[in-house]
């Protein structure tokens, strides 16, 4: 398990949250202005200089559940409330595109692209915030400088940490359907066609060589695929053409995007049951969590604007029925975290939780979409 794996997995999985949720806003004919809140806050909290600090630093990855944690947090950085129901949807969506970017990337190094072609998307939701934009371009002279001198092997073991970390993921997304690139028991279809990996042949031809290092026969064999050169290599500046489009905005057409629980994901057997089975690394994640927590920042609502709830799915009827027939070991609820054994860790959580809390809004109606999910309200 690679311990530079968190900072790519968390920048990825952030930048489709908010291709997801800007796809939404514009669905919902949410204001513009109060669109470019929501996203400019998430934003700026994602990429908080101190948050980001504590990111990069090396460590293992953590549960699902313990992640899951600190995307509900960032998803309510602003005047935005999601209900579980579009929680859960979101990070279906969310974990679902990058396990397919993964699986797709030419050579592991490429997940770094991929990431790279996340934070150049995310610099255009905020052109007009020159402050926010200079946050993710540090974050992108962080991810030169952390991985631009790693080896391909260690590359291959990032690559290998993240695939063990969706493996048991099997999510239908219609978009993926749609596109024959997702079967329907929820697992991908691998091309083979397309750019080979940068630097390498094109299949279908063996060369045989003597002691002396002399080439001395050829072997042609039909390889089934269709595949070409590669074009160029993709750019791993600050700025520069990527090539891969892996980790681009594919909601950047309209195409309404849904999610099913495919046959192997209802019946997941015990060892993947997470909301069910006890975490042995608790006090783990209890120190990871403060560490994570504790470095985002929540800006705090100021002023009379009120907020308003996001729905990821076409009507409240839909969410409601999805919230009610979700299997029980795939909704990911927020962690209870027990720190009373410890004063001081349980001081600390007060701390950062206080800083997350967000004064309630004055009710606007009686409609069940102006109640504010309290996300972590039981610590």
């Amino acid at each position: 398990m690679s311990v530079r794996t968190l900072p790519l997995l968390f920048l990825n999985l952030g930048g489709e949250m908010l291709y997801v949720l800007d796809q939404r806003l514009r669905a919902q004919n949410i204001p513009g202005d109060k669109a470019r809140k929501v996203l400019n806050d998430i934003i700026s909290t994602m990429f908080n200089r101190k948050f980001m600090d504590e990111l990069f630093k090396p460590q293992e990855l953590y549960s699902k559940k313990a992640l899951r944690t600190v995307y509900d947090r960032l998803a309510h950085a602003s005047i935005m409330r999601l209900n579980q129901a579009s929680m859960d949807k979101l990070y279906d969506l969310m974990t679902m595109a990058f396990k397919y970017q993964v699986l797709l990337c030419p050579r592991p190094k490429d997940v770094l692209l991929v990431t790279f072609n996340h934070l150049d998307a995310i610099k255009g939701f905020i052109q007009d915030s020159p402050t926010i934009l200079h946050q993710v371009d540090e974050t992108l002279q962080q991810l030169t400088e952390t991985y631009g001198a790693l080896s391909a092997g260690e590359f291959q073991l990032i690559r290998q940490t993240l695939l063990i970390f969706f493996q048991d993921l099997h999510i239908r997304v219609s978009t993926f359907l749609k596109d024959k690139v997702q079967n329907s028991n929820g697992r991908f279809v691998l091309p083979v066609s397309g750019p080979v990996p940068w630097g390498t042949q094109v299949p279908g031809l063996i060369r045989m060589f003597n002691n002396k290092g002399e080439e001395v026969k050829k072997i042609e064999f039909k390889h089934g695929g269709n595949y070409v050169h590669a074009s160029k290599e993709g750019s791993f500046e600050l700025h520069g053409d990527r090539v891969l489009k892996l980790g681009t905005n594919m909601y950047s057409m309209h195409r309404p995007v849904e999610t099913h629980m495919s046959g192997s994901s209802k019946n997941l057997n015990s060892e993947t049951q997470e909301s069910i089975a006890p975490n042995p690394l608790a006090k783990e994640e209890l120190n990871f969590l403060a560490r994570l927590l504790g470095g985002m920042e929540i800006k705090k609502p100021s002023g009379p604007e009120s907020g308003f709830r996001l729905n990821l799915f076409t009507t409240d009827e839909e969410e409601e029925h999805a919230a009610l027939s979700r299997p029980e070991e795939l909704t990911y609820e927020v962690i209870n975290i027990q720190a009373t054994q410890d004063q001081q860790q349980k001081e600390e959580l007060a701390r950062i939780m206080g800083e997350f809390e967000i004064p309630e809004q004055p009710k606007q109606s009686t409609n069940k979409g102006d109640d504010l999910l309290a996300m972590m309200d039981e610590l």
